[in-house]
């Protein structure tokens, strides 16, 4: 177990929503985002215009950076 931390930044590196940051066991997790408005799992980005997007997870000693692209 250890630390879990999921969040989505916009293309300037501003924070957008935070949708993980507590502690896991080891495991598979899924986490689901909505763009759409309101919240899902913690996350809150109320009118995302489409565009590039990136998500960053922390877990333990693992870190990782991933695009992803938001199409509306």
């Amino acid at each position: 177990s250890g630390d879990v931390i999921l969040k989505i930044y916009d293309i300037l590196g501003n924070e957008i929503a935070t949708l993980v940051n507590e502690e896991k066991t080891a495991g598979e997790y899924e986490v689901e985002f909505s763009a759409k408005g309101g919240s899902a799992s913690g996350g809150d980005a109320r009118g995302l215009a489409s565009g590039v997007y990136f998500y960053r997870l922390h877990a333990g000693g693992f870190s990782a950076v991933q695009k992803m692209l938001l199409m509306k």
